[in-house]
């Protein structure tokens, strides 16, 4: 008979997502209050802590993590994004530091992922890529566009 341990893990690792809870009122959580609110379990929360920079609770003289509110909003959007939107691990990382939460480097299998450069796009001779008249545009609405464009590669890459 073939074991069913690891699915048991899996399937008992995830309480069914709900409508978003109340964060209490408190200055710190213990790693079960957290657990509680996500509704996942402890072992969950440890594991995101590798794989998220931006999740790093605080540890008590005794050892105890120590979750400030930021800290529990963050597991709160790491989940919706990983079981509601079904993002990857790393698509979520991803998705978290495009939005500008990103507090320390991603380091991935223990190095950091380098960016690379970006060649400025080639530019047409006279017209456009259809042949006709190249528009006229003020150098600071392409500069404009162009930024865009580079943030939108950024986030491919």
């Amino acid at each position: 008979m073939p074991s069913t341990r690891s699915t048991e893990v899996m399937a008992d690792s995830v309480i069914p997502p709900t409508e978003t809870p109340e964060i209490p009122d408190k200055l710190y959580f213990r790693i079960g209050d957290v657990s509680k609110l996500a509704g996942v379990k402890a072992f969950v929360l440890r594991y995101w802590e590798t794989e998220f920079p931006q999740l790093s609770p605080r540890k008590s003289g005794t050892g105890h993590r120590l979750y400030r509110r930021k800290d529990v909003e963050t597991v709160l959007e790491i989940k919706r994004l990983l079981y509601e939107e079904r993002f990857t691990i790393e698509g979520a990382r991803n998705f978290l530091a495009a939005k500008g939460t990103i507090t320390k480097p991603v380091v991935a299998k223990g190095k950091l992922k380098p960016k690379k450069p970006l060649a400025p796009p080639p530019v047409p001779a006279q017209g456009d890529l259809f042949g006709g008249p190249a528009p006229s545009m003020a150098p600071e609405a392409l500069d404009g566009i162009r930024q865009e464009l580079r943030s939108i590669l950024d986030l491919l890459n």
